[in-house]
């Protein structure tokens, strides 16, 4: 079995809808938020603490494994799934958006690119072939094609060169993937120009991917210019395959971005600050490592129902993250990862009641973006 996707209910004032994604190790409720487990944990959380919170399909970052402890060390132990004790789906980006990342580091060519480790300098090189290679042995449910993300601003020749080379990658990434257990999705550049990622979605459509990413957008630019992306694209995709918003998992973007018709999304936002003393509510964030919440005795939202909220109380939380107690940032982090999947329930709910559009309206009023 590889990847395939069941549309199960659509709103008609929207692009939103419900859908089935089946794997290899299961079927996920769309739209789904995906936890980010960078280098395969889901930072200072167990996995059974991760499918409590509502976690059903996680990410893991093919680059960062590559470099430690290694994909062969990975195959060797059984997989991915054996190696880090998850047994439900788990989607691998490429390593494309952190080997460009590098800047300095790399430096890109028709073959693929050469970049420096960030750990110990030393010297690696990533092709379409080498990712593929990765993600079969780590054994991923959903594997990513290798792509070249255009920064945030770029001119429309940058960007259409990236686009270019991203869809000759991802001819080559089929070419060479041999895993019938495993799907690969092509990914969608073309920066902020509509002219471009129309070219980019005919390119990759034409392909015929079992799923398409839209890439290249949440890296600087305005959340109302990703929007008029987003509006842009998602009808030039597909109606009958997944649709995944990389780098999206802000509480306001997670809601616009299913009004718009996308079915899966990930971030290492909520994770990221939870180990900052921040944390997500109705409100929007709250820094509890603040002063003003020293003797505040109330939980981090009395609207939450996760573990941290049903037994501990601001005060506490804020002396064990300025204790340096590792207690706080795991506390902190269940919250925040229940907050967004809890959300993401009630986004499924309302689409489900076809009222999404009035559910986003209601919550947004309330909530301050982070």
């Amino acid at each position: 079995m590889t990847i395939s996707f069941t549309v199960t209910k659509k709103n008609h004032a929207c692009r939103a809808r419900l859908g089935l994604l089946h794997t290899p190790h299961g079927t996920v409720e769309t739209p789904v938020f995906m936890p980010v487990g960078t280098q395969a944990t889901v930072k200072a959380m167990t996995p059974e603490e991760v499918r409590n919170a509502g976690g059903r399909l996680i990410l893991s970052n093919t680059y960062h494994i590559y470099l430690r402890p290694g994909h062969e060390l990975v195959k060797e132990a059984g997989g991915l799934h054996r190696f880090m004790h998850w047994d439900g789906p788990i989607l691998t980006d490429s390593g494309g958006f952190q080997v460009f990342s590098l800047g300095p580091l790399r430096k890109v060519s028709e073959e693929g690119v050469t970049f420096r480790s960030h750990i110990d300098g030393s010297e690696h090189f990533f092709s379409p072939e080498k990712a593929m290679e990765v993600q079969m042995a780590l054994g991923s449910d959903i594997a990513m094609a290798f792509d070249e993300c255009a920064p945030y601003p770029c001119s429309p020749e940058y960007a259409l060169g990236a686009l270019e080379r991203t869809s000759r990658w991802a001819e080559r990434c089929l070419a060479v993937h041999r895993r019938e257990d495993q799907g690969v999705f092509g990914i969608v550049q073309g920066g902020t120009f509509p002219d471009l990622r129309e070219k980019s979605a005919r390119e990759l459509v034409g392909l015929n991917f079992p799923g398409y990413a839209i890439g290249g957008l949440s890296v600087g630019e305005p959340k109302n210019l990703m929007y008029e992306i987003l509006d842009y694209t998602v009808p030039l995709l597909p109606e009958d395959k997944p649709r995944y918003l990389m780098g999206v998992g802000s509480p306001d973007c997670l809601i616009e971005g299913v009004a718009r018709g996308i079915d899966m999304f990930d971030c290492v936002l909520p994770t990221r600050i939870a180990r900052n003393g921040t944390v997500l509510t109705r409100r929007g964030k709250l820094v509890v490592r603040n002063a003003e919440y020293a003797s505040d005795f109330a939980p981090l939202d009395p609207d939450c129902s996760c573990y941290t909220c049903r037994n501990y109380t601001r005060a506490y939380l804020r002396h064990l993250i300025k204790a340096g107690e590792i207690l706080g940032i795991r506390l902190t982090t269940i919250h925040n990862l229940h907050f967004v999947l809890e959300l993401m329930k009630e986004i499924r709910e309302a689409i489900h009641e076809g009222e999404i559009l009035e559910y986003r309206d209601r919550f947004l009023k309330e909530y301050k973006g982070v």
